[in-house]
């Protein structure tokens, strides 16, 4: 198995190198769905949530209040590091479940974890490579306007939020510069997966 890290940072083009990647064959695992997974109702996580913040997370059919609990964390550095370590550690035991399925199933697969969080969250599983994204700051405000709704203000604060680019590239064995055109930003994933093919016929 081939085991790619993609992370970058947020409207940093992540989704669209991940999709151009799973259709040249790669099994794509994505680490945002895999948080939601993790505070399903009745979960080990979700009551750890609950126990650290309230009930006022919650909604009233018992599943989590995700723009509430965001509202609390967002801004308050001590309180996101307290929900980081109840949900990291159970993505990190879950993301190692599926991709060690993704090897039994297929020796040969290439996966592809997507996680936005790979540096802060200290992922470390045994990548073969990491592909980290890359937008000028404007660009990503501007996606996250037009394609989310966010207000500018709004938008400027959660790229501000992040670490920086700078900390991400100092990680990775290849950044693709989503700053420009789609077809530029497809160009580069395709010759990534070029490169893939080679490494993995290096390892047979």
């Amino acid at each position: 198995m081939y085991l790619i890290g993609l992370t970058g940072g947020i409207a940093s083009g992540k989704s669209t190198v991940a999709r151009r990647l799973v259709e040249h064959g790669a099994i794509h695992l994505d680490a945002d769905q895999l948080a939601r997974r993790v505070v399903e109702p009745g979960s080990p996580c979700l009551e750890a949530i609950v126990a650290e913040f309230g009930d006022g997370v919650l909604r009233h059919d018992g599943t989590l209040d995700r723009p509430k609990l965001g509202e609390i964390v967002f801004r308050d550095d001590d309180a996101r590091a307290r929900l980081n370590a109840i949900v990291h550690p159970a993505v990190r035991e879950l993301s190692r479940k599926l991709i060690a399925k993704a090897e039994q199933e297929d020796p040969d697969a290439v996966v592809v974890y997507d996680v936005p969080l790979l540096v802060e969250a200290q992922v470390d599983h045994p990548f073969d490579l990491i592909v980290v994204t890359s937008a000028p700051k404007r660009a990503q405000v501007k996606r996250l306007v037009e394609e989310r709704g966010l207000d500018p203000i709004q938008a400027e604060a959660r790229v501000d939020a992040q670490i920086s680019d700078e900390d991400r590239r100092a990680i990775a064995d290849v950044v693709i510069d989503t700053g420009g055109s789609l077809a530029h930003t497809m160009s580069q994933a395709d010759g990534l997966w070029v490169d893939i093919e080679k490494a993995r016929r290096a390892k047979r």
